[in-house]
């Protein structure tokens, strides 16, 4: 029961650190998508349909993490 508060640490920071990196993540690839079809407008089509792929690689691994961050957390409280 003593470590019930360290659990609630640890899952809140590594949800934290999920969101962060995919925030990150998909900040850093949008950025690059932009000035990809500023230099080279006819190939937006390719490099739009690649950020999109890559940001919803990315959602996912996020989404992993927050689930295996409360799986962790109910297994601590059992």
């Amino acid at each position: 029961m003593g470590n019930l508060g360290l659990a609630y640490l640890a899952a809140g920071l590594a949800m934290l650190g999920a969101v962060l990196g995919a925030g990150i993540g998909i900040g850093r690839i949008g950025g690059s998508a932009v000035e990809g079809i500023a230099r080279q407008p006819e190939a937006a089509n390719d490099i739009r349909g690649t950020a999109i792929l890559l940001s919803a690689f990315i959602e996912g691994v996020a989404i992993i993490a927050e689930i295996l961050a409360f799986v962790f957390f109910f297994v601590a409280q059992a």
